[in-house]
């Protein structure tokens, strides 16, 4: 059964993975919503969470978030950024939520920018290819 909304939820400490979330929200015709303020998903939603990945360690809050949620036989799209990573950080995400028994539909990442690294990150090439990822995820 298809799920009958989307919801975008991320967690972003300097606002790269904001801007990717926002352009995948804007592609699903919806609202980006902040982890620290989401509490409950929606019955039956594909979720795209996204999170700055900072080496291992997935966004603050959303160890919370996952706990108090039902993932089993959900949905979840994937996505983040980092400003040295390659993309191997979704993994802890990923390792959460397939824990909870979701299903992941698809993984989204991209160079962040942070201090003095990647000043030019994400691009708008990269929030292109992030409106691209949502509407393939959603297309199934």
């Amino acid at each position: 059964m298809a799920p009958t909304m989307f919801e975008v939820i991320y967690y972003s400490l300097t606002g790269n993975t904001k801007k990717l979330a926002e352009a995948i929200a804007a592609e699903l015709g919806v609202a980006a919503e902040n982890v620290k303020t989401k509490d409950r998903l929606a019955d039956d939603s594909l979720v795209f969470l996204g999170a700055g990945l900072y080496g291992p360690l997935r966004g603050f809050g959303f160890k919370r978030f996952i706990d108090r949620n039902n993932f089993q036989g959900r949905k979840v799209a994937l996505f983040g950024t980092s400003g040295e990573g390659k993309g191997k950080e979704l993994g802890a995400l990923e390792e959460a939520v397939t824990a909870k028994g979701a299903e992941v539909a698809g993984r989204f990442f991209c160079r962040g920018r942070f201090l003095f690294l990647k000043r030019d990150h994400p691009t708008g090439k990269d929030l292109k290819n992030a409106r691209i990822f949502a509407r393939e995820v959603a297309k199934g």
